[in-house]
């Protein structure tokens, strides 16, 4: 449900008093999900956006700015306990973990993007807000945090496995990542046999 503008206006004015929480790497075929909560100790720095908008070089400048101006707390959520849990219950997970590890109090405010509460129910105080990565600050900076320190662990596997593309595709399923798979096969641990497109490799394979 979206909220009124007047509400997202008052969430964006009074950002030093909310966690806020995005999370990368949901649609992707390999790697795991990252959720990440995010509570401003200062002024954040202006500039921030949704993190799909902004360049790799803007989002890695404001890295470095936002990791002096908030506290972050990592929800890590493996690929194969996404495909144990099923993405929902992994999300869940992830912004469990997210939420333990920055300390968040059960009656602190939390604005969290999109349009599903996947917060435990003893958080009491959980807004859901559509594009609040865009148009909260904290929100921002939870979700631009979150893909360069994502970006930056599948960038680090592709010296490991260097014939997918990780360094530039981060494990979303791009062409190039589609037909390396259909190559090489399946990376052990790494790629999400759960998903639809590996569902499918995996029967061509077999047959």
């Amino acid at each position: 449900m979206a909220y009124p503008a007047r509400t997202v206006k008052f969430v964006t004015l009074n950002y030093m008093e909310i966690v806020g929480i995005d999370e990368v790497g949901r649609g992707c075929l390999a790697g795991p999900l990252l959720v990440v909560a995010a509570r401003a100790i200062s002024e954040l720095p202006s500039g921030l956006d949704d993190s799909k908008v902004l360049s790799r070089q803007v989002r890695e400048e404001l890295f470095i700015l936002l990791a002096e101006a908030c506290e972050f707390g990592e929800g890590w959520v493996k690929s194969s306990e996404i495909d144990g849990l099923g993405l929902t219950a992994a999300t869940k997970l992830g912004v469990r973990r997210a939420l333990r590890n920055l300390r968040v109090a059960k009656d602190e405010p939390i604005v969290m993007d999109g349009n599903y509460n996947y917060a435990p129910g003893i958080y009491k105080n959980v807004s859901v807000i559509i594009a609040a990565d865009a148009l909260v600050p904290i929100v921002s900076a939870a979700s631009i945090y979150a893909k360069v320190r994502r970006d930056e662990y599948m960038r680090s596997l592709a010296h490991r496995y260097p014939k997918y593309g990780f360094e530039t595709n981060v494990g979303y399923g791009t062409a190039f990542h589609l037909a390396a798979i259909d190559s090489l096969g399946i990376i052990k641990n790494l790629h999400r046999r759960s998903f639809g497109p590996l569902q499918l490799l995996q029967e061509n394979l077999e047959r």
